[in-house]
């Protein structure tokens, strides 16, 4: 920048600006900013959700992504050429491994994963416990303009399997190296010499690490893999608008009926869960004394439907915002119930674009994802 002169007039000073140009060394600085920009945002979306696989929660994967892209910034320099989409995703790795390092707790767990189905039915009293960070769901929204479904050759599962709420559940039971060995390797389909870079180690260290990634997850899923979760099929959405209408109509038949036999449910940041569609139906006979209005707004998450949930705490009250409600179909029933519940759920609205609040005549005209129809 020229600087600024100083011009004397009558005993006062004014000042004149000199004509503003940029200096060679900002235009250079303007112009790597550009070609920065060209090269990384086209991955931004796929980096994040490659965080969110490593962290489990939506908000360190938003931070994750800042600090990647930072790193990348700064060590532009230092890229030798090669595949930039790779280079990115080796930082993302460092970035999300440094932070699991500084965490009290490395894995984030739904309930199920950490203690039995609950045998007695009641409503949860006190406080959740404050001392467990749970996983969260991943709007479906952040999936647009990332890569097709159709997988790497070398990956063992599809983009489709690696998004569900199951699949991002069962790999936080891992080490974080092994996590991301799995995520690299298995998802990406990066050979094991490739993983080496970001993990460290031999080809060998991380073959023996995808190896045991490989058994702990078998003992989830038998056959060594989950089921993929095809689009909800006509029937299934019709299904999908019969939940909506017994929620809002507290139809209590008209929901348990929509339960696979052996159903689960489960409300993070509860650590009460249950199994078996009868236990969930005498949970949601109290559960549902609580509230007196709903309204469901459909939305998606991991790959899955699911509904942004509103509720009244008495009969004139707001509608505010109350849970996420995920869910697993299986045929045209509903095997899997996961529910983000206060005072994890209404964080949650924003990240889903959703508002805090609703009135009355307003759901129909929300901005909502519709359950991949």
């Amino acid at each position: 920048m020229k600087p600024l002169m100083k011009k004397v007039t009558g005993g006062l000073i004014s000042i004149t600006m000199a004509t503003a140009e940029p200096s060679r060394q900002e235009q250079a600085s303007e112009y790597a900013n550009q070609a920065f920009d060209r090269l990384a945002e086209p991955f931004r979306r796929e980096i994040k959700l490659h965080c969110y696989r490593m962290l489990g929660s939506l908000h360190e994967a938003e931070d994750a992504v800042q600090e990647t892209y930072l790193r990348a910034w700064r060590s532009l320099d230092s890229f030798e050429g090669g595949s930039f989409r790779a280079w990115l995703y080796r930082i993302a790795t460092n970035a999300c491994l440094n932070a699991l390092a500084s965490r009290k707790h490395v894995r984030r767990l739904l309930p199920d994963q950490q203690a039995p189905a609950t045998v007695t039915v009641e409503m949860p009293e006190g406080a959740p416990p404050i001392d467990v960070e749970w996983l969260e769901p991943y709007p479906d929204s952040n999936l647009k303009e990332i890569a097709d479904d159709a997988p790497n050759p070398e990956a063992r599962y599809t983009s489709r399997e690696a998004v569900q709420l199951a699949f991002v559940a069962a790999i936080q039971q891992l080490p974080p190296r092994q996590r991301a060995a799995i995520l690299l390797c298995d998802v990406l389909g990066w050979a094991a010499a490739e993983a080496t870079t970001p993990l460290g180690g031999s080809t060998a260290s991380i073959n023996s690490a995808l190896q045991r990634a490989r058994e702990t997850l078998a003992k989830r899923y038998p056959d060594g893999r989950l089921p993929v979760a095809p689009r909800p099929s006509p029937a299934q959405q019709k299904l999908l608008g019969r939940y909506l209408r017994a929620w809002e109509g507290h139809d209590l038949d008209g929901f348990v009926a929509l339960l696979k036999e052996d159903a689960t449910y489960t409300m993070p940041p509860w650590l009460q869960w249950h199994a078996g569609r009868e236990t969930i139906r005498s949970f949601f006979a109290m559960a549902w004394k609580t509230c007196s209005g709903l309204r469901l707004v459909p939305t998606a998450a991991n790959g899955q439907p699911a509904f942004a949930v509103y509720a009244r705490t008495d009969a004139d009250g707001p509608l505010t915002a109350h849970s996420i409600h995920v869910l697993a179909l299986e045929h045209d029933m509903i095997s899997t119930l996961t529910l983000f519940v206060p005072p994890t759920g209404p964080r949650l609205f924003q990240a889903f674009g959703l508002p805090l609040s609703l009135p009355d005549a307003a759901s129909a005209e929300l901005p909502s994802t519709a359950h991949h129809s």
